[in-house]
């Protein structure tokens, strides 16, 4: 966020209203076309409360991507709950229903994928090459290719949980 702000009550409610009346819009039209306006109107806010706490849309944006990625990360595989580690974040994003048409957004996957990427990194890159004893170079790219592919697949299914 552009501002650093105390985290009280308020601005913590703010910052939710904001986010999911921008879930809202995306549900109604691509990302593209979403403006700050409409933002405001539907979060019932001034451009100014809005430009308070965000510089510009991509930063809402951003701020919804990394609430999707840290609210499912817990969630294991039944086969082995202890190890959280190479569950796809896209399956996990994929727990929480409200962010599905943000994914399916075709000209943002590129940019999810790369914020997947980035959120990701550090925690399953060590993991790859602790499983496989590939370098960490060869890892980082075998992890970009697990990521697209995961991606692709849920957004063929509609990021849907299904047996598939």
């Amino acid at each position: 966020m552009a501002n650093v702000r105390k985290t009280d009550r308020r601005t913590v409610y703010t910052l939710n209203v904001i986010q999911q009346a921008f879930l809202k819009l995306i549900d109604q039209q691509p990302f593209a076309k979403v403006t700050v306006a409409q933002l405001c109107r539907e979060a019932d806010i001034t451009r100014s409360t809005f430009y308070l706490h965000y510089s510009n849309l991509n930063e809402v944006l951003d701020a919804v991507l990394d609430q999707a990625l840290l609210a499912n990360q817990d969630m294991t595989f039944d086969a082995d709950p202890d190890d959280t580690s190479l569950v796809s974040a896209c399956q996990r994003i994929a727990g929480a229903p409200k962010y599905r048409r943000l994914l399916m957004d075709p000209d943002l996957s590129e940019y999810i994928i790369g914020r997947i990427a980035q959120h990701e990194h550090d925690r399953i890159v060590p993991k790859i090459v602790q499983r496989t004893g590939l370098s960490e170079q060869a890892a980082t790219s075998l992890f970009i290719y697990m990521i697209h592919g995961s991606f692709a697949i849920n957004q063929r299914h509609h990021f849907t949980k299904t047996p598939e």
